[in-house]
């Protein structure tokens, strides 16, 4: 369906200590990010926050319900060269305080994907997509949001097999 276009996987991922899931080096994000790409043959474009979230997870998740409470918008690295290229954009990131961190509103405010292909996808460990697509449909109100994709960090540790399933659902 979809194999044609053009993909960035655009995503944030929080590797260090994580529930349910312990200390790791890549998040799990990134894992499922990893294999779209895979997939998809797509470019990526991690979201990298200026500020560390480097810490005990008791304590980032402190951090982060403040800066959903405050609508904080942290800053982040880079920038996605010639955006308008892509048909089809893939975002992703942890459910942090029922939507994405708030550095992903960062990058919604500086991209314009209206008039793109939009597929939302999370991992969580219970929360499910939360309030991710809807907030990428206030985002980008003129953008073509697909059914976003939810899968626990914590399968993902041990298999692709859920989003192959997904994947080959949309055409890759």
């Amino acid at each position: 369906m979809m194999n044609n276009s053009k993909v960035l996987i655009v995503f944030f991922s929080h590797a260090g200590e994580n529930y349910s899931v312990g200390n790791v080096k890549v998040g799990n994000t990134k894992l499922v990010a990893d294999e779209i790409q895979k997939r998809t043959g797509g470019d990526k474009f991690e979201i990298v926050a200026e500020k560390s979230y480097d810490m005990p997870y008791s304590q980032l998740i402190e951090i982060a319900k403040e800066e959903a409470q405050n609508g904080e918008k942290p800053a982040f690295k880079g920038e996605v060269k010639n955006i308008e290229q892509y048909d089809t954009i893939f975002i992703g990131g942890p459910i942090w305080w029922g939507t994405y961190p708030q550095v992903m509103f960062t990058f919604f405010d500086k991209y314009d994907l209206n008039g793109k292909t939009i597929i939302p996808f999370t991992t969580h460990e219970g929360s499910g997509l939360a309030n991710t697509v809807e907030d990428v449909k206030r985002a980008y109100p003129k953008a073509k949001v697909m059914e976003g994709f939810a899968v626990y960090g914590h399968e993902v540790r041990k298999s692709m097999q859920k989003v192959d399933l997904w994947l080959k659902g949309l055409g890759y």
